[in-house]
C-alpha cells in the first residue's frame, strides 16, 4: 500500500495556500531548476486579432490546477490500472516570464529565455499562455536541441506568413515554426470552419509537409489511424490551443469555433503520443478566463496538462 499521507500533516485543500501549478514548489532561481517538469507562465496576449484576455490564462489555469492537488502519492486511474504523477515525478513552477506591455520582441525574448533555462536544466518545459504567438519563442528556444515534430491541436491553422507587416501575432506561429531547421515536420489536428489562414496558407503548409486534419476527419479516421500518420519514435513538441475544443465545454477563449473536440478526443491523442515517441515540450494557449464565468475552460486546461504530464512520465518510467 502506498503511504498517501492523508493522516499526517496538513490537509491542504485546494482553496488553501498559494496557487502554484498543482500546488507544486515555486522556484524563483531559474539557474537552480532541479525537476523533471518546469511550468512557465507566458501571460502575453498582444498578438490577438479579436478578444484579448489570455494574459490572465496562466493565473487561471494555475488556480484551477489546485483542484487536482489531492494526490499525495499520485493519482490512480482505474481504467489504466496505473498511478500517475507519484512523488518520483518532480514538478516545479517557475512563475511567469516578464512581459513588457506593447513590446512583442522583448516579451517573446523573455519567454524564450525561460524555456532555454528549463531545457538547460534537463526538464520538460510546459508553458501556459497567453495567446498562440507565445509558441514562437518556445520553438525558438529549441534551436540547440535535437529536431522536433510539432503536433498542433487547434481550430485554426495559424499559418499566416505576414499580414500588414505582422509576423509574430497569434495567426503566425505555425508558419514561423515550419521555417526552423530543427522542426522536422508538422501535424495539425482539429482545423475547421472559417480560418484566419487563406487557401494559399493551406497550400504552403501542405507543400512544406504539414498533415492537416479537421475534427471530423480525425473522428472518421479513428485514433489509431491518426497516430499512424505521426512519425513514430520522434521527438514531439505539442502545442494545444484551447479553442481546439468545442466552446460548449471551453467557452473561455478569444476565438471560439463550434464543432470542436471533446475532452477524450484530445486526451487519447495525447496518451498515444506519449506512447509513440518522446514529448520534448508542451504549450497550452488562449485560455481567456473572463469569457467563462463557470471556470470550466481553465479546469479543462489544467486537467488536460496534468494528465498529459502523467502519461509522459509513466511511459518514461
Amino acid at each position: 500500500m502506498s503511504d498517501h499521507g492523508y493522516e499526517a500533516g496538513r490537509l491542504n485543500l485546494p482553496f488553501v495556500g498559494i496557487s502554484t501549478f498543482g500546488k507544486r514548489p515555486y522556484v524563483a532561481d531559474w539557474d537552480a531548476i532541479e525537476a523533471d517538469v518546469a511550468i512557465l507562465g507566458a501571460p502575453f496576449d498582444f498578438g490577438t486579432q479579436w478578444r484579448p484576455g489570455a494574459r490572465f490564462g496562466p493565473r487561471a489555469v494555475r488556480e484551477a490546477s489546485t483542484l487536482f492537488s489531492f494526490g499525495h502519492a499520485g493519482a490512480y486511474d482505474h481504467e489504466d490500472d496505473a498511478t500517475y504523477l507519484a512523488s518520483d515525478v518532480r514538478i516545479v513552477d517557475l512563475g511567469d516570464a516578464d512581459i513588457i506591455h506593447t513590446k512583442t520582441d522583448e516579451s517573446h525574448a523573455n519567454i524564450e529565455f525561460g524555456v532555454r533555462k528549463i531545457l538547460a536544466a534537463g526538464a520538460l518545459p510546459v508553458v501556459i499562455g497567453g495567446d498562440h504567438s507565445i509558441n514562437i519563442p518556445c520553438i525558438n528556444a529549441f534551436s540547440e536541441q535535437e529536431p522536433v515534430h510539432v503536433v498542433q491541436i487547434d481550430a485554426h491553422l495559424d499559418f499566416v506568413d505576414s499580414r500588414h507587416g505582422v509576423t509574430a501575432g497569434h495567426g503566425n506561429p505555425m508558419r514561423r515554426a515550419i521555417e526552423k531547421p530543427w522542426v522536422s515536420g508538422m501535424t495539425q489536428l482539429g482545423i475547421r470552419n472559417v480560418s484566419s489562414t487563406a487557401k494559399e496558407g493551406y497550400d504552403d503548409a501542405r507543400a512544406r509537409g504539414s498533415d492537416i486534419l479537421s475534427v471530423r476527419q480525425v473522428r472518421a479516421l479513428g485514433l489509431e489511424a491518426v497516430l499512424e500518420r505521426i512519425p513514430a519514435g520522434a521527438r514531439y513538441y505539442v502545442t494545444i490551443d484551447i479553442d481546439a475544443f468545442c466552446p460548449s465545454i471551453a467557452p473561455g477563449t478569444g476565438t471560439p469555433s463550434h464543432g470542436g473536440f471533446l475532452y477524450y478526443d484530445v486526451l487519447e491523442i495525447l496518451q498515444g503520443l506519449a506512447q509513440r515517441g518522446h514529448v520534448a515540450g508542451i504549450d497550452l494557449v488562449e485560455v481567456a478566463p473572463a469569457y467563462d464565468p463557470t471556470d470550466s475552460t481553465q479546469i479543462l486546461a489544467a486537467q488536460l496538462l496534468l494528465n498529459f504530464i502523467g502519461f509522459i512520465f509513466h511511459q518514461r518510467r
